[in-house]
């Protein structure tokens, strides 16, 4: 019998093999059978899954769509796994999945325990998410911080879909912001050993460069101070960006974010590196041209709308170039099959040449995926703050994760799509009741786990419970919701729709306070999860268990916390 995992595919096996049936039986004309995908009906009322192959057929079959249902239903083969299908109009075949088959799931979920509602949709394909890759001229602020709730979580259900899965940041220790970086880091540096000095007129103006100046001296004393006039030391520059990428990875891990790689922007240059090799590739096909003292990628012919510069009139590569040769060395050098940057809406004009380009030099434009976000406001008295890295005055991620938790940030920047601009309400978030959708879903799970430690004190555990038991409504609805997490993880690793995540986990807590709640109201003392009854208490602390693995596994997809209490 299958399982939550590969109960769709199996019921279009059974379609598929009903139309053939009907084909032959001459209820049908001999007409090409498509794949007979399907879907879950918007009203739970019309069953678990429903067919549209009817509505496909009908005009090849030269019949109503209702008529081509009814054919292909009489010869569904009958099956322990569904009740017998419905037909309803203009043209569906709907499916209820059968009480015994439903109620199987909570062996199941119990039996493959943390990896339940993994699926073999990526077939251990390499994958790549490239997420937050904030530039290290100063901390992480809360806009990052939807970045990287929005990478770790893809991340996370990829692997869940079968990919193996690497995180990276790509550090951008290389190019003009490091340098403005770098000269502001010397004035505040300067100026604590008592110079009178300026910060660029393109620096850094926040005051935390001010705290890493003093971390330099504090390292180095005055080795970095130079005689006025003279250059300043390169290695300055390059201290000042290793503590801020350690500053930055000290946040992230704090936000619960792990990374596999943290790639250096300047082994893009290495010789016979990544540039080195793009270029190469580009020029062995003609799309590199001189022109105006510069270097220009003929972008133009491949139907972007203008040609790009690549190299700079004074030798230096653009960002476009660094981009060309890193996105290279993902797809030909380490052989990703996959490969998703997260980035900010502010990269929106940069999407389409950049797929051009890792076409030209060999990569894959259909296998990049470019997931934009939009801005955070925080909402502070009724007014929205823009988030401005360089002005100075911006609301660093570790003071928000100070302020609300780093799980309700992850779920509060998971709520809403990538594109969708979100204003982020501190007080609820902070909200110790139902109306904050954090603590709602996380008190489900240590509601869950009180249950099971009462009935331990009580001297009942759910191994041995019948699950045949089950067959209250709520009951049934709590593992049919269950059953969805499979659902939401193709749709995440497909649609890259991190939102499904946080929207589930609300769904899979509802279903639980509705089950639990229903038994605490109800007058029958037998319609508790504890009762008299050890048999049927048995059988329910079963579901409360399973119940419990599934909230679980959604908030580790999210990269927030399961609390046992609250």
């Amino acid at each position: 019998m299958p399982d939550t995992r590969d109960i769709r595919s199996y019921l279009e096996q059974l379609v598929e093999a009903g139309a053939r049936a009907a084909v032959a039986a001459g209820d049908l004309p001999d007409v090409a059978i498509p794949g007979a995908s399907l879907e879950r009906p918007k009203d739970t009322a019309n069953g678990d899954f429903a067919s549209t192959l009817p509505l496909r057929l009908a005009r090849a079959a030269m019949k109503p769509p209702i008529e081509v249902a009814g054919a292909i239903a009489k010869h569904i083969p009958a099956d322990a796994t569904i009740e017998p299908p419905a037909v309803a109009p203009p043209g569906f075949i709907n499916f209820r999945l059968s009480t015994a088959f439903v109620q199987a799931q909570v062996e199941h979920v119990i039996r493959v325990g943390p990896s339940f509602a993994d699926i073999a949709l990526g077939k251990g394909k390499k994958a790549q998410v490239e997420f937050v890759s904030a530039n290290p001229t100063g901390p992480l602020h809360v806009g990052n911080g939807r970045g990287a709730a929005i990478g770790d979580a893809l991340a996370s259900a990829l692997g869940a879909a079968g990919y193996t899965v690497e995180r990276e940041y790509y550090v951008n220790d290389a190019g003009t912001q490091t340098d403005f970086f770098a000269e502001t880091l010397y004035a505040r540096y300067q100026q604590l050993l008592g110079r009178d000095v300026e910060i660029p007129k393109d620096g850094y103006p926040g005051d935390y460069m001010i705290d890493l100046a003093r971390m330099v001296k504090d390292e180095a004393g005055d080795r970095f101070l130079l005689p006025v006039g003279e250059p300043m030391p390169p290695a300055l520059g390059t201290l000042g960006i290793d503590l801020m990428v350690r500053n930055i990875r000290a946040t992230l891990e704090r936000f619960g974010v792990r990374y596999d790689h943290w790639y250096s922007e300047k082994s893009l240059y290495d010789p016979e590196g990544p540039y080195e090799k793009a270029l190469a590739i580009l020029r062995e096909k003609g799309m590199l041209v001189e022109r105006e003292g510069a270097l220009w990628f003929t972008s133009s012919e491949l139907g972007e709308d203008k040609d790009n510069v690549v190299v700079r009139s004074d030798g230096r590569p653009t960002y476009y170039a660094s981009d060309i040769a890193y996105h290279w060395d993902k797809f030909a050098r380490r052989g990703f099959d996959l490969v998703i940057d997260v980035w900010g809406a502010d990269h929106h004009g940069h999407v389409s040449r950049l797929k051009t380009a890792t076409g030209a030099v060999g990569g894959d434009p259909n296998a990049l995926h470019v997931l934009l976000y939009q801005l955070v406001f925080l909402n502070r008295g009724g007014e929205a703050v823009k988030i401005a890295k360089r002005s100075g005055e911006f609301v660093k991620l570790d003071e928000l994760i100070d302020d609300v938790g780093a799980d309700a940030a992850r779920f509060f920047f998971l709520l809403r799509s990538p594109g969708a601009q979100m204003d982020f309400d501190l007080d609820l978030a902070k909200k110790q009741s139902s109306d904050n959708p954090v603590f709602y879903v996380q008190y489900a799970h240590a509601r869950l786990c009180s249950i099971l430690e009462r009935a331990a004190e009580q001297g009942l555990t759910p191994e041995g419970g019948d699950v045949a038991k089950l067959t209250h409504p709520s009951e049934l609805g709590l593992i049919r919701e269950m059953m969805r997490l499979t659902d939401v993880i193709e749709v995440v690793a497909t649609s890259l729709e991190p939102q499904q995540l946080p929207h589930y986990a609300m769904s899979l807590a509802n279903a639980f306070h509705a089950f639990n709640d229903a038994f605490k109201q109800a007058n029958d003392s037998s319609l508790k999860v504890i009762t008299e009854d050890v048999e049927m208490s048995r059988a329910r602390l079963r579901l409360v268990q399973a119940a419990r693995i599934s909230l679980a596994r959604v908030l580790d997809l999210m990269g927030m916390t399961a609390p046992e209490k609250m």
